[in-house]
């Protein structure tokens, strides 16, 4: 399967929207993690180390579970009408911390929610490209959709500049204007599948939590996108405190660590339906693991920028490989899985951001928290072990898919 196959099957403006409005959700999502040192700062809010990895981890932990709301309002009233209402509600919030400000540190936390209903976006692009195209494209179209967390790289190159110049408060104001083109662009070119789908209620999230394997695809979820996420959020605060780096050079950092997790999720997905899901995943967790753990006990910047290059590549493509299986699995139920695994990656971000916070304020270093992150990634190993035979000769089996 080739690329230029996504031109005789599907709807690739769907596909470019979806793109489009994922990219641009999770540049807004990321907003206060890449602001954290100008927000932090003495001169502004003086925050503690615990405090800022708190505060860049709220928007990780309600994208999360706003995922889950997400994932049925897909189901119930269609993913074009969900992303509209959903940016309209991030655009909001953007438009009232830009004209009264952020005051105080609670009022940062406030923001966070309503920037998680922008990281709740993956609930909507993720189905709306997935459903118009077959089961052998799905790992390709699912990572080129979800492709759209390169808008953390933006981000980070443009935000901590932007800041300096005219205060970081200025930059939700100059948020808005992509996000009223963007929401125009989706509005008028992206289509709904032409599937029928059944809504979904909230008592069917515990009914599809008595599948083990929800409870699989959930962890493998966290440990991937939590993974990626969680560094693209601490990694600015990281590079400023451990390096003495400034704000913008910490962000240049990021955007160079994050764009390749960001570019490597298609890649994940499309190496993953040439060799199977399984077997990528086993590669992608190992790679993390051992960077995550260098990370933690080397003293270079140079040799840390490049453990945390590969690291986030490999979380990046571990999240095209994951939603690679997915659809295989829980094909007609990926709005409603898409809202569960969500949620896990979610916390899974939100977990990390915070061991990342609580090591560094209780032991002075960061290599506690990136020490229990790289066990995480081990225990994805030993799952994978356990599952990948009775995944492989069940339903694996009755799939045109590699698994």
């Amino acid at each position: 399967m080739k690329i230029s196959d996504l031109k005789h099957s599907g709807h690739w403006p769907t596909l470019v929207t979806s793109f489009l409005y994922f990219d641009y959700s999770f540049m807004v999502w990321t907003l206060l993690g890449v602001l954290a040192n100008q927000i932090a700062a003495p001169e502004s809010l003086n925050l503690t180390a615990q405090q800022r990895f708190f505060m860049v981890s709220v928007p990780i932990l309600f994208g999360g579970l706003f995922r889950l709301v997400l994932g049925l309002l897909v189901d119930r009233i269609g993913a074009k009408t969900t992303g509209i209402i959903a940016q309209l509600v991030v655009m909001t919030g953007l438009g009232a911390a830009w004209w009264f400000g952020l005051k105080n540190y609670e009022a940062t936390l406030a923001m966070g929610v309503v920037l998680g209903v922008a990281g709740a976006s993956f609930a909507v692009a993720i189905p709306q490209a997935g459903r118009w195209y077959p089961p052998r494209m799905q790992g390709l179209v699912m990572g080129l959709a979800a492709a759209g967390n390169i808008g953390v790289v933006i981000d980070s190159l443009l935000a901590p500049r932007l800041a300096a110049a005219y205060g970081w408060q200025a930059v939700f104001g100059f948020a808005l204007f992509p996000a009223v083109v963007v929401l125009a662009i989706y509005i008028f070119v992206s289509k709904e599948a032409p599937v029928q789908v059944k809504p979904k209620k909230v008592v069917d999230y515990f009914r599809m939590f008595r599948d083990k394997d929800v409870h699989w695809f959930c962890f493998f979820y966290t440990v991937s996108f939590g993974g990626f996420v969680g560094l693209a959020y601490s990694l600015g605060m990281y590079f400023k405190d451990r390096f003495g780096l400034t704000p913008a050079h910490a962000g240049d950092l990021v955007a160079l660590c994050t764009a390749i997790g960001a570019l490597g999720r298609p890649i994940g997905g499309g190496i993953s339906d040439r060799i199977g899901g399984i077997r990528s995943l086993f590669i992608y967790y190992t790679v993390a693991c051992i960077a995550l753990v260098l990370g933690g006990f080397m003293n270079s910047l140079t040799f840390n920028v490049v453990v945390f290059f590969i690291a986030c590549g490999a979380f990046g493509m571990a999240n095209g490989s994951v939603f690679q299986l997915l659809p295989q699995r829980f094909g007609k139920d990926l709005g409603l899985m898409t809202g569960l695994v969500g949620c896990g990656g979610g916390l899974g971000g939100f977990l990390l951001a915070n061991m990342m916070g609580q090591s560094r304020e209780h032991t002075g270093s960061y290599l506690t928290g990136l020490l229990i992150f790289a066990g995480l990634c081990v225990f994805a190993l030993i799952g994978l072990s356990l599952v990948k035979t009775r995944w492989r000769t069940t339903w694996g089996a009755l799939t045109e898919a590699r698994i």
